[in-house]
């Protein structure tokens, strides 16, 4: 009897997929298809038109692409000033990035206090939320937790489908205050659960910023240092936006220009950045790291770390995928403004601890893949640090379990997501659908009793 649970019945059904999914790959230059919505120069399809955000990265001179230094721009707003007036005036940025975004303009200090705290008071998680939806069904993956989590805070609102700009502004602020508080809970349950260690929940202290929240909720003994809580601060403004067309917020915009409720597009949202090309991206970074480790000897010999990045580029080497993580941009060309303000943090603290080498080992390897990359693939494109090349060393650093490097970018970017939704509702007015060329050719019904 045929029974698609059976390993062969599923590999037949696999195979007639197969048989039937080929697209010539020539289809796609006859019919001009963008793929990835991408044009043949590699930059994207002018999809929309945004107010939040600019990130740039080269320029188009008479037709031709040229490099710059990259810039990333919050309303106007350059990230590298954001962060370094932050830094210098000694205090936490990111509610005050997250009111910029939300709101289009820099608090003063008495509503930046208000946010903040108003943002403190609506962490706590609804009555049984964390025993009914992290506790009783732990996951592997925090990002699926993140997202069921998401879509299960629907049933707990009264107003879950009233899309005024008020109630979605009061649905963004729930989350952005929320997410790192079930963030921190699904991971104690998944230590618990599948790892067999001691699962520890502490209360929630109103008086915490967002980024001491985190570190408070994960260490047992609930302390940290300015330095590493300033530190984590700054990777949650470098996250928390980055325009239009990223991956995960135009998930976030395709499902709201469909009419849908805020938490099934902001779940959608982190359901794409769980991507190992999108948020997934410091994981591979830090497998990377692993593999330089054990195979070269001496990390400050470049020669001999310049010979490894051979046989990675060459597929010889650690995954074959013939990638250096971490390097490398959509947009950015000369360099990734996220990367060179979160670099020269990192290595302040880095600096005289047994972390600093590892930080030296991906320096090197960001100062040599550009001409090794020229010189094994023959390409002339212009290849920079992105923010992921050191987002998960910081991450280790701090002693933030690999577990939650991806759901920390989720943390963070929800405040971009909720940006792009409610503008997507003030601003846009059709439903996105872009098309797809049929090439399938027409046939004639068969009877089942002639196949």
């Amino acid at each position: 009897m045929y029974n698609v649970n059976e390993k062969s019945g599923i590999e037949k059904l696999c195979s007639d997929l197969s048989e039937n999914s080929k697209i010539e790959p020539k289809l796609y230059d006859k019919f001009f298809v963008k793929r990835g919505l991408r044009n043949a120069d590699g930059t994207g399809v002018v999809a929309g038109i945004t107010n939040i955000c600019n990130v740039h990265g080269y320029v188009v001179n008479e037709g031709d692409r040229e490099p710059i230094e990259g810039e990333l721009i919050y309303r106007g707003y350059s990230i590298k000033d954001l962060v370094e007036n932050v830094s210098a005036e000694d205090r936490f940025g990111f509610e005050e990035i997250t009111y910029l975004l939300l709101t289009g303009k820099l608090p003063t200090e008495s509503s930046l206090k208000n946010f903040s705290d108003y943002l403190a008071e609506r962490r706590e998680l609804p009555p049984g939320f964390v025993v009914d939806m992290i506790l009783k069904a732990p996951s592997k993956n925090i990002m699926n937790k993140l997202g069921r989590s998401v879509l299960a805070l629907y049933s707990y609102d009264e107003n879950c489908e009233d899309h005024s700009i008020e109630n979605e502004m009061r649905i963004a602020i729930d989350l952005v205050a929320k997410l790192p508080v079930i963030m921190t809970n699904a991971y104690q349950a998944k230590k618990s659960y599948y790892e067999n260690k001691s699962m520890i929940m502490h209360p929630l202290r109103k008086e915490e910023r967002m980024a001491e929240t985190i570190l408070s909720l994960l260490r047992f003994d609930r302390q940290y240092t300015p330095e590493e809580a300033k530190l984590l601060d700054t990777m949650l403004m470098l996250h928390a936006e980055h325009g239009g067309g990223n991956n995960s917020t135009f998930t976030c915009r395709v499902l709201t220009s469909s009419g849908t409720d805020a938490y099934s597009a902001y779940a959608a949202a982190i359901g794409s950045l769980k991507g190992p090309r999108h948020g997934g991206a410091n994981m591979k970074v830090m497998q990377m790291l692993e593999d330089f480790k054990t195979h070269v000897s001496n990390w400050e010999d470049e020669g001999q770390v310049a010979d490894h990045m051979i046989k990675v580029l060459k597929k010889e080497a650690n995954d074959h995928s013939g990638l250096i993580y971490g390097m490398g941009h959509a947009v950015y060309t000369l360099s990734d403004p996220r990367a060179v303000l979160l670099k020269k943090k990192a290595f302040e603290l880095a600096k005289g601890r047994e972390i600093e080498a590892e930080f030296r080992l991906l320096d090197t390897i960001e100062r040599l893949t550009p001409e090794l990359f020229h010189q094994v693939k023959g390409s002339d494109k212009v290849v920079c640090a992105n923010v992921d090349m050191y987002s998960g060393l910081v991450y280790k650093m701090l002693g933030i379990p690999s577990d939650l490097y991806t759901p920390l970018f989720a943390v963070s970017r929800i405040v971009g997501w909720a940006a792009h939704r409610m503008e997507e509702i003030l601003t846009g007015s059709r439903i996105i659908r872009p098309a797809y060329k049929a090439v399938a050719k027409p046939r004639n019904y068969v009877p089942i009793s002639e196949r």
